[in-house]
């Protein structure tokens, strides 16, 4: 959630890195002077290294992580390169227009696709996913490295899910009650606070916690060792093991907390000066304070 001023030159860098390593491919968030910041632009530009490297046989794992500092602050809320009311060529063709839309329809549609539907896609890619996470890894943050298959943290590494101060009952992919138990699920979204890579680990939400001078070569490391599997057999049992949660209920609860956050939205258009209650990036980033 950053708010500083973006440069001519920054602008024109891309907003997500590709490199090839071998078999792992490292997809990397670029926008670094806003700890990776989510607009649609970026997220757009992500879904396009993803099917890169889907589409690459000789990709066995994918990485994914942040440039700089931090993993990423969160959907872009401040910045001069928000895109709110852009649009964007859509993937899904289930989904429409949300540019020109009124009232509910406009936000509804626009997260639907962009974070919803892309969160729900990433977490199905037929190869592993690793989430390499530093620093920052805040509200809508959570997703991107909820959907990998693995998470790798560094100890510097903290997470928060601070979004209640908006009156919105977790970020649009809600998976919260799955990555850790329902009873610490309310008091990560109650009390909205950072909680640290250690406790994390503790509660099954990462993998591994290493030091943070390791993490890119550690991350690594686990790739190639996972890339040494078979390509189908890995893309099977990932298949299996998100069936099974599935099953648990994970699909059904995502759908019914992403009508809650949408009541959410409305109400706050109704009672306060725009779809997020009048919050910005300052005052979020100060909650976390």
């Amino acid at each position: 959630m950053s708010h500083s001023q973006e440069s001519p030159e920054v602008q024109e860098a891309p907003v997500v890195l590709y490199e090839a390593r071998g078999a792992v491919a490292f997809v990397t968030m670029n926008r670094p002077q806003y700890r990776n910041a989510q607009n649609a632009k970026m997220t757009y530009a992500l879904e396009e290294a993803f099917n890169r490297a889907i589409s690459d046989d000789a990709i066995k794992v994918i990485v994914l992580g942040g440039a700089g500092a931090h993993f990423s602050a969160g959907h872009d809320i401040g910045s001069p390169g928000r895109d709110i009311h852009q649009s964007f060529p859509r993937v899904a063709t289930s989904n429409w227009e949300h540019v020109g839309k009124e009232g509910a329809e406009n936000i509804f549609v626009r997260e639907q696709e962009l974070y919803l539907g892309m969160c729900r896609r990433w977490r199905e890619l037929p190869k592993p996913t690793i989430a390499r996470v530093q620093g920052a890894c805040i509200a809508g943050a959570l997703m991107l490295a909820w959907v990998c298959d693995l998470i790798i943290a560094s100890d510097d590494a903290f997470f928060a899910d601070p979004v209640l101060k908006m009156g919105i009952p977790g970020v649009e992919y809600f998976a919260h009650p799955f990555v850790m138990s329902p009873r610490k699920a309310k008091e990560f979204l109650f009390l909205g606070e950072k909680i640290s890579a250690k406790e994390a680990h503790e509660i099954g939400m990462v993998n591994r916690v290493v030091p943070a001078a390791s993490l890119e070569a550690e991350t690594l490391a686990i790739a190639e060792k996972i890339s040494a599997m078979p390509r189908f057999g890995l893309a099977l049992a990932k298949k299996a093991i998100n069936q099974a949660e599935d099953r648990m209920g994970l699909r059904d609860s995502m759908d019914a907390a992403y009508a809650l956050h949408h009541l959410a939205h409305a109400h706050n258009t109704l009672t306060s000066p725009d779809h997020l209650a009048g919050q910005d990036a300052k005052s979020m980033a100060k909650s976390l304070k």
